[in-house]
């Protein structure tokens, strides 16, 4: 062994380089335990599920016939769809935006670097409940109470999306440089005055990410939400698929898939000019 060879030796360094630290044991058997229970989950949600992709074979002439009306829309009458994609979009659009305006210091109060835990924590677990229940137990909830329409419609993916919307706001607020805030502190400002000049400058491109992702996720919402009377292009959806009138559906369906689109386009162009 040459000399240095054997310093090297001596300080433990490799001849051929530095080696890969070994995985410890405790994380193989983490991740070992951790595939089991993922695949013990496929396995229970395998039958509860009842998975049986045979099917599709067994009702593939079901399943043509369906397809054969579906590749022939009818836009005879586009007028009322149109009609009612735009009070689809008056639904998402209103929806959205009484949303944005709760869920600005309902975000702001459920972050836990600007109120204290008292107040943070009721809070989240009010917005959790309203995020945990689905815009269609919502809009029948309202349904009884206002009666069927878009009004009824709108108020549920209002609640619906106040929930989502502040825990975004309140995640991305827990989330900013400390050091702006703390500056603005110095100065005496009041809380009011760090929030307004230390917090929400920094989250605001965030802010209107997450605010025209949902209004786009409200747009396809209000035309699921229809289908149970809370108004918009769904009801029709609803009559059509009923009525086994896959033409219309297939028409009408084309016409959401569109507008999603535009909305789409519309926001990756905000999105560019204010982010």
């Amino acid at each position: 062994m040459t000399t240095s060879e054997s310093t090297t030796a001596a300080a433990g360094i490799h001849p051929t380089g530095p080696q890969p630290p070994k995985t410890p044991w405790s994380v193989i058997l983490t991740r070992l335990a951790c595939a089991l229970l993922l695949l013990g989950a496929l396995g229970w949600g395998y039958h509860g599920s009842e998975v049986d992709f045979a099917k599709l074979l067994r009702n593939r002439d079901n399943i043509a016939v369906f397809a054969s009306e579906f590749i022939h829309p009818d836009f005879s009458d586009w007028r009322l769809y149109i009609e009612e994609i735009g009070v689809t979009l008056a639904i998402g659009l209103w929806g959205t935006f009484l949303a944005v305006l709760l869920a600005v210091p309902g975000g702001l109060l459920c972050a836990s670097n600007v109120t204290p835990w008292w107040i943070n924590q009721p809070v989240r677990r009010l917005m959790d409940a309203f995020r945990a229940i689905n815009e269609m137990i919502f809009a029948l909830l309202f349904i009884a109470a206002v009666g069927l329409g878009p009004f009824a419609g709108m108020l549920a993916l209002f609640v619906h999306t106040l929930g989502t919307l502040s825990k975004l706001f309140s995640e991305a607020v827990e989330t900013i440089d400390p050091r702006p805030v703390q500056g603005i502190r110095a100065t005496g400002a009041s809380k009011l005055d760090e929030i307004v000049y230390g917090v929400i400058p920094q989250v605001m491109s965030l802010w209107i990410s997450y605010t025209l992702y949902r209004f786009e996720s409200n747009v396809r919402s209000a035309s699921v939400i229809g289908m149970v009377g809370g108004g918009g292009i769904g009801f029709l959806l609803f009559e059509a698929m009923n009525g086994y009138e896959f033409d219309r559906a297939s028409a009408i369906l084309i016409l959401i898939i569109i507008t999603v689109v535009i909305i789409d386009l519309v926001s990756s162009q905000i999105r560019k000019r204010f982010i």
